[in-house]
């Protein structure tokens, strides 16, 4: 029903959207199309009423060649710019180097190109024949050079604004692996991932997406690695994106997610460049925003979310084992409330005889249900964690403990909670913290199967978790089933799921995602066991 309603929306939508473009196209295809006046002073001029006179925004007009006959003009942007370059690159050759060269005779092609391969010393210069064109690239940080009696300008990179230099991701710091981590720079983002993967077949294509932001998004991925089908359908549901603004990569991902209303994540994030690459030789696709450092990572499976960096840099046996605890911990989160509100009401034969006397003891005053107290505890922590990432770091970690301590004790204290509550929301609070790219569905997850472990007892958690694997076996990212390779399961792909086998045995990429290279590997057998072959 869900998904009817969604696709008519859908189809009002594109014919509404039609309609706009078909009553409004004209005018703006003939903005759009505007063309560069031969004219300096006709360009400066619209340049200034677009721009509604910025302050930020610099143009600057000179003369050059011999007896100053070439008039020109440089747009720049203040603070985007490197302005050491505008002068030691752009303006000092033009108006001292070559001074004798003699522009009075007229302006030709072969001039401006002249210009362009001999005068200017930087290391990219383009073309710009519209104005949509020019002002894109000055407000993006290039400088952009008009001349008198030329219907096209020069857009010379120089770009150099203020910028965060590589550090570790705080909120994915490792013991063994790459502390480096992405930045809020396209064009830094790329780079890490270049050092990583340097192979020609690594490909970059970038999309301007955000009618008032032009926020630059790129898609990355590995070519003859990557399936051809799901390039084409990350680049269509990318096309199909109409918004005023693309400020976080977090706006990109809620456009093209398969299941827009699930709880769970069918697009990854990371801000590690090995993460990403690693995906990537998968055949996994990137997309990278300008202005934020979380890079979307698709298709994401569900088991990603147990799986980090660091199992692949340790020994194979005992990353399986924490991978097993992050499950563990997963499983506590959603069920730790629900499974005590469950035996504590109705199921109180399963309890031991002496806890259960403990148990009744600690409850002994308390003026509320289980269930209550469940509930109040849980909006108590999550205030606390909010508060705690809201405030400044120094003091937000002294209200994350500290108040949870005092908090925990005062409602022990003034008989308001019971003690083994306390501990049971504290093991859950702990526990998520283990898997944090389910945080969210796991805080969601507690409160629903909370309500049902408190109106049928370990039936309604019975009833909670079957909905929640219905659920989770109907997800798709890109194509791919949400719980591959448990289900479907493929067997080639478990060596790499909960179980983290050593690397020479994962000799093929997961199955699927990979067309034409699925072999990332050869065959390779440890010296051990062929010395023992030997012998």
């Amino acid at each position: 029903m869900l998904e009817k309603f969604i696709k008519k929306a859908r189809f009002f939508a594109d014919k509404k959207e039609k309609e706009k473009n078909g009553n409004e196209g004209a005018p703006l295809k003939e903005q759009e199309a505007a063309k560069l006046s031969e004219s300096l002073s006709e360009n400066v001029k619209k340049i200034k009423s677009d721009v509604h006179d910025s302050n930020d925004i610099i143009i600057r007009e000179f003369s050059f060649g011999q007896n100053q006959s070439m008039k020109a003009a440089l747009v720049f942007v203040d603070g985007l710019a490197n302005t050491d370059i505008i002068n030691r690159s752009i303006i000092e050759p033009l108006m001292y180097k070559y001074s004798f060269i003699d522009f009075g005779q007229g302006m030709y092609e072969n001039d401006l190109d002249e210009i362009k391969r001999a005068m200017l010393s930087v290391s990219e210069v383009k073309d710009a024949v519209t104005f949509d064109d020019m002002i894109y690239a000055f407000l993006c940080g290039d400088a952009v050079l008009l001349l008198d009696g030329f219907d096209k300008a020069l857009v010379i990179s120089c770009k150099g604004w203020e910028r965060r230099s590589v550090s570790e991701p705080i909120t994915e710091s490792v013991i063994r692996g790459p502390r480096e981590g992405f930045t809020e720079n396209l064009r830094t983002n790329t780079a890490l991932l270049r050092r990583r993967i340097k192979h020609p077949a690594l490909t970059t294509e970038v999309f301007v997406m955000g009618e008032k932001t032009k926020t630059p998004v790129c898609l990355a991925y590995i070519k003859g690695v990557a399936n051809e089908e799901l390039i084409a359908e990350i680049k269509r549901r990318l096309k199909v994106i109409n918004t005023d603004a693309i400020l976080e990569s977090g706006y990109i991902e809620q456009y093209i997610e398969d299941a827009p209303f699930s709880i769970f994540a069918t697009t990854g994030y990371t801000e590690k460049p090995d993460v990403v690459a690693a995906k990537m030789l998968e055949g996994r696709v990137a997309i990278i925003v300008d202005g934020t450092p979380f890079v979307l990572t698709v298709p994401m499976l569900f088991l990603e979310s147990f799986q980090t960096a660091e199992d692949y840099y340790s020994r194979p046996w005992f990353m399986t084992g924490l991978r097993f605890i992050r499950c563990t911990a997963f499983l506590i989160s959603i069920l730790a409330p629900a499974f005590y509100v469950s035996i504590s009401t109705f199921h109180q034969e399963l309890i031991p005889t002496d806890l259960l006397f403990t148990m009744v003891a600690a409850r002994e005053g308390i003026p509320f249900p289980s269930a209550v107290e469940a509930l109040i505890m849980i909006l108590a922590f999550e205030i606390l964690r909010e508060a705690g990432v809201r405030l400044p770091r120094p003091v937000g970690q002294a209200m994350s403990i500290v108040g949870a301590l005092v908090m925990g004790e005062a409602a022990v204290s003034a008989g308001l909670i019971g003690a083994p509550m306390v501990i049971v929301i504290a093991i859950t609070a702990v526990s998520i913290f283990a898997v944090p790219m389910q945080a969210d569905a796991a805080a969601i997850l507690r409160v629903f199967l909370l309500l049902l472990s408190a109106a049928m007892g370990g039936y309604g958690i019975a009833m909670g978790l079957l909905a929640i694997m219905v659920h989770l076996a109907s997800l798709k990212s890109y194509g791919f089933s949400y719980l591959a390779p448990l289900a479907p399961v493929e067997l080639k792909d478990i060596k790499d799921s909960i179980v983290r086998m050593p690397l020479w045995l994962m000799r093929t990429r997961p199955n699927g995602m990979a067309k034409g290279d699925s072999r990332r590997q050869g065959d390779f057998v440890p010296a051990t066991i062929t010395d023992k072959k030997e012998d």
